[in-house]
């Protein structure tokens, strides 16, 4: 149970970010995966690249004849004219922005929509802790929490899991929150499930078990942990309902994966 877990209703105003800014999206039919941030994909009869910041396998979403949502991009420099924004998995259209999870967080911080973060009233955004720098620094007076934002994607028998692939950077970053609540500074993760399919959250101990166990240690002493499900549509993404988070894929009951 997270120290600070509200309880009762709460009904917190509409937050939304829009999936791109600019040009109209545009669909496009998923070709290849040619390297790790490079998509091939066929749009209107002609074969277009795209960026994709995505570091995830994205293997049951990646496949031959998925539908993607690009945004066109004209930036000087740039190596692609597209950005892959989405990819629609059955009906479920899930992000495949990276980014879009802090700027939703950022968005719900400032409308106070994360009751449990509503009494700071300074937000600092990428600040260094240690080696390495953390989503947001909450803060008031001397009042201090530390908030580290992961985007989530993948969902297996109606659990969101995390990660897609192996992270060395995520669970350095649970180390660094797991040192600070030893130290007595509030910290905590929130975990963004970029799609509207998901009835709990748990890590993937088969991608990544370093990961999952930095989680576990995490949570036990003291990190809190908060997880979303974030509906996505051409408008944009939306702060959706909050699940529980399970220690692994095995803790979650049947009857929750079942929706019974």
């Amino acid at each position: 149970m997270n120290s600070e877990q509200h309880t009762g209703p709460y009904i917190h105003p509409t937050v939304r970010v829009p999936l791109s800014t600019g040009a109209p999206l545009v669909e496009a039919t998923f070709a290849s995966r040619s390297g790790q941030f490079l998509v091939e994909a066929q749009m209107g009869g002609r074969m277009v690249r795209a960026h994709l910041a995505d570091r995830g396998r994205l293997t049951d979403m990646l496949v031959p004849g998925a539908r993607l949502l690009l945004a066109p991009r004209e930036e000087v420099g740039r190596k692609t004219a597209f950005q892959v924004v989405a990819v629609y998995q059955g009906h479920d259209l899930v992000s495949l922005d990276t980014h879009l999870p802090n700027r939703l967080v950022a968005a719900a911080l400032s409308l106070g929509a994360l009751p449990q973060f509503a009494r700071y009233s300074r937000v600092q955004r990428e600040v260094q802790l240690g080696p390495h720098r953390i989503d947001f620094r909450l803060s008031e007076g001397l009042d201090t929490c530390w908030l580290e934002v992961k985007s989530v994607t993948r969902v297996v028998d109606n659990v969101a899991v995390f990660p897609d692939a192996p992270t060395e950077r995520g669970s350095h970053h649970l180390e660094l929150l797991t040192n600070a609540a030893r130290n007595g500074q509030r910290s905590a993760v929130v975990f963004i499930i970029q799609r509207s399919q998901g009835v709990a959250f748990a890590p993937d101990e088969t991608i990544d078990r370093a990961f999952s166990r930095a989680l576990r240690t995490a949570r036990s002493l003291g990190v809190e942990m908060y997880a979303y499900v974030c509906p996505v549509s051409m408008t944009g993404v939306t702060l959706g309902r909050e699940v529980p988070i399970f220690a692994s894929l095995d803790a979650v009951p049947l009857e929750l994966r079942r929706g019974t």
